[in-house]
């Protein structure tokens, strides 16, 4: 449930969000931190809680049998306290950097397989495994320094234990000796006091344990507690008649900015064409219509109505995109066309149609045939017009194409763009 829950509130986030944050970090907070999380449910809170009831019952019994003897014997406990709360200082440190490493790696293999067409082509395997090598030495030596304040724990709280019960042989043996107290009473107090050590023991151990799982909770209630910058209005976005950008100024980072008092007026039924070269603010201008960013200045309107007045949900309903970075579902052509609309088969087989995909898509298998993650059995004209696919099937008021043909043939491109007109 929790693991769910942090998702969805990732999912709820804006796209500036996902900018700042490598996907391999995610993907460990929500595996690695909640796996943490399910071990302090699963087994260190009913540990604890065990130990705790019985140290406090065997406790009872040591105090009950000599109050004396029991405060020679628990007058060690206070000294336990400062190597005890000096370890768990380490211990959450430890965990702190085991985390962030765990983030890294995962974030090194998704890099891997992401590019792995580019590792082979540039003979790059060496590097990467020596890069990986690197991150992976990082995070065993980090590991290993947990390990060894963990190992340490025990044998501490033995040796301090065995002062008190040293004290308590002395003590006890002479108040035995003068008469003060029986020898069955003496091996009575002996026995529940060799007893309470053993939970005592455990309990240090799982307080240690327990600052690794404060760690990996800290970290995912703070995804939890992330809210989206971006929420949209109460506004229900029916139609687009038109769009005007008004005197917009945007930037991703402060002092380098993007867009400058970018002015334009857009009508339904006409096509608009942006020009400029890499880096001009062209997929920007993308990202503001979405409402996937929040412009510095200026104002967006859609139907003389600002673009802050209107649910995200019903905006992004009435808009297609198509970009270059073709996203392509680990499902059927079908699925992947009709992707979170309502599913019609004949509309599917129009669309693909129009896109000039049915074609190879019988060749395939039928709209029904798998498309691999990322569409790895799909060349990129092909995971293009897909996407043109899946862009008209959701028959939007307005479609935006980010060099959308740009890794289409000629006569693809010339039946896709008859298609848009």
């Amino acid at each position: 449930i929790l693991r769910s829950r942090v998702l969805e509130n990732l999912l709820r986030l804006d796209m500036m969000f996902f900018k700042r944050y490598r996907k391999g970090e995610l993907i460990s907070r929500c595996t690695n931190d909640i796996n943490a999380l399910q071990s302090i449910v699963a087994n260190i809170i009913p540990d604890f809680l065990r130990e705790l009831i019985t140290a406090i019952g065997l406790l009872s019994v040591v105090i009950y049998q000599s109050p004396t003897l029991a405060f020679f014997a628990l007058i060690v406990l206070p000294v336990a306290i400062f190597p005890l709360v000096w370890f768990a200082r380490k211990l959450k440190k430890y965990a702190k950097i085991t985390q962030e490493k765990n983030s890294d790696l995962l974030s090194r293999l998704s890099e891997i397989f992401s590019n792995i067409e580019i590792i082979k082509v540039n003979n790059a395997e060496n590097k990467e495994k020596l890069r990986f090598s690197k991150e992976n030495d990082e995070l065993s030596k980090v590991i290993l320094k947990s390990v060894r304040v963990t190992s340490l724990t025990s044998p501490i709280m033995e040796i301090i234990g065995s002062f008190g019960v040293s004290i308590v042989i002395i003590v006890g043996g002479r108040e035995v000796i003068h008469g003060n107290m029986s020898v069955g009473t003496f091996f009575s107090f002996i026995t529940a006091l060799f007893m309470i050590y053993a939970p005592i023991k455990r309990l240090s151990y799982l307080y240690g344990m327990l600052q690794t799982t404060i760690v990996a909770s800290e970290r995912t209630f703070y995804l939890l507690d992330l809210k989206p910058e971006i929420k949209g209005g109460d506004k229900r976005l029916e139609n687009i008649s038109d769009l005007l950008f008004k005197n917009v100024h945007f930037s991703y980072e402060s002092g380098k900015e993007i867009l400058k008092g970018l002015d334009f007026y857009l009508k339904k039924g006409e096509i608009l064409a942006f020009v400029g070269p890499s880096g001009g603010g062209k997929s920007s201008i993308v990202g503001l219509i979405l409402h996937f960013f929040r412009r510095n200045s200026g104002d967006i309107f859609i139907n003389n109505h600002s673009i802050d007045d209107f649910s995200l949900q019903s905006l992004r309903s009435k808009i297609s995109l198509v970009t270059q970075d073709i996203y392509i579902f680990n499902d059927t052509i079908a699925q992947n066309v009709a992707y979170n609309e309502e599913f019609n088969e004949n509309k599917v087989i129009e669309v693909l149609k129009l896109a000039n995909a049915y074609e190879f898509s019988m060749q395939m298998g039928g709209i029904h045939s798998k498309l691999y993650e990322n569409g790895k059995n799909l060349s990129g004209g092909q995971k293009q017009r897909i996407a043109i696919a899946r862009a008209l099937y959701k028959n939007p008021d307005m479609l935006i194409f980010d060099e959308a043909t740009s890794a289409l043939d000629n006569e693809s491109e010339k039946v896709i763009i008859n298609t848009i007109e």
